[in-house]
């Protein structure tokens, strides 16, 4: 089959690797019809590379088709259109009987100290084969994947993969207030997507914070108060407090993780480390990583007193600064993590009907056959073209 594959930084190709087989009785084959680019992908294209091997296969946003499904499954059949969450969760043990799969028990990576398995995500989650490719072996297929009609476009549900329960999730954990305000820091596809959450579940003010055009317009168009980073720059929590009548957002969602603009040395850090050998770059961020904070210290600063911070953003820092006084002293409550994308299914599936009400059929900026995977992720990293969201068709 043809898969999209890890080769060093920022070089990602489409080559021809072994096809998928049936290992366990409960696995299934999926064929893949759509599949998204992630920014966490990025983050494997720019900085986490000491955790990938060449060749490895990349993403974790697939929806397919059943091709093939074990002796033991029975939720499943061949001709079944389904969707892949991105955590690789069992479904059964204790983290994901209390809605925690991304913790899930049953493929946490004890060896790294880490939670579940994920999809095409390195060694530090199971270094498992990704979905951005023509076919992609799924485990628990009586519990994983997320069975929906024929009928509909593939935007249609695809999104149930990660960005809608990972935004879903960012609101959720915000703990807006009724008829309360949020701001959310950058506009890629899972800030975007909370925008619109926000809203739709009743905040009266979102404010939208990107220095991308293209993506401080989509979200104004939501219905959302946008403000523009290149104008606002260190005085962006005086902008938020001038909106809030000096007090700042109840809550502030963080959508863009450890590499945030502003942030010349961890900049720096990150470009070194790239550099190193694959186990002296992963000793190094093991025990000294550090991440880009700026979007984190704009949360903290943004935020009103005895309001939440919602991290969505990926970070893998284990030495980050922060400032503990600051956090104190404002009594900010924080939450975060991968989302935990079964817990959400339910909430979210009715949402996926013809009204469209989070706007999944025309979320999409591009639409791109596989074999354009490589230019997909150099345009995305640029933030060029347009680009906010890219479903590839294998």
């Amino acid at each position: 089959m043809r898969a999209l594959t890890y080769h060093g930084k920022r070089d990602v190709r489409v080559e021809t690797v072994p096809d998928p087989q049936i290992q366990a009785p409960t696995d299934i084959i999926v064929k893949i019809t759509s599949t998204g680019i992630c920014g966490s992908d990025l983050h494997l294209y720019e900085v986490l590379g000491p955790y990938l091997d060449p060749g490895d296969i990349l993403g974790h946003e697939p929806m397919g088709v059943v091709e093939e499904a074990g002796p033991e499954v029975t939720f499943l059949a061949p001709g079944d259109r389904v969707v892949i969450p991105f955590n690789v969760s069992c479904g059964h043990c204790y983290m994901c009987g209390h809605g925690l799969h991304s913790q899930c028990e049953t493929t946490q990576v004890r060896d790294r100290g880490t939670g579940a398995s994920l999809f095409g995500f390195s060694k530090l989650y199971g270094q498992v084969p990704g979905g951005q490719a023509e076919y992609l072996r799924v485990p628990f297929g009586n519990d994983l994947p997320i069975k929906v009609p024929h009928g509909p476009p593939d935007d249609r549900f695809v999104y149930l993969s990660d960005v809608l329960p990972t935004a879903w999730q960012a609101v959720e954990y915000a703990a807006i207030p009724p008829g309360g305000s949020v701001t959310v820091l950058g506009l890629g596809p899972i800030g975007a997507m909370a925008a619109k959450i926000a809203l739709l579940r009743g905040a009266e003010l979102v404010v939208g914070v990107d220095m991308v055009p293209e993506r401080l317009d989509r979200v104004s168009s939501y219905g959302a108060t946008c403000l523009d980073l290149r104008r606002h720059g260190k005085k962006l929590g005086d902008a938020v407090r001038d909106l809030t009548h000096g007090r700042g957002t109840d809550a502030v969602i963080d959508a863009v993780g450890m590499e945030a603009h502003g942030a010349s040395i961890a900049k720096a850090a990150h470009t070194a480390v790239g550099l190193l050998p694959d186990a002296l770059g992963q000793r190094v961020m093991d025990t000294a990583g550090i991440d880009r904070l700026t979007a984190l210290h704009t949360a903290v600063d943004a935020v009103r007193r005895g309001g939440t911070i919602s991290i969505v953003g990926v970070y893998g820092g284990s030495a980050d600064p922060m400032p503990m006084l600051t956090m104190f002293d404002k009594q900010i409550q924080l939450r975060m993590g991968q989302a935990n994308v079964k817990r959400w299914t339910d909430d979210l599936l009715p949402l996926l009907s013809d009204d469209d009400p989070l706007g999944v059929d025309t979320f999409a900026t591009h639409h791109l056959p596989l074999e354009e995977g490589p230019q997909a992720y150099e345009t995305f990293q640029k933030k060029a073209d347009g680009m906010i969201k890219t479903l590839l068709v294998p």
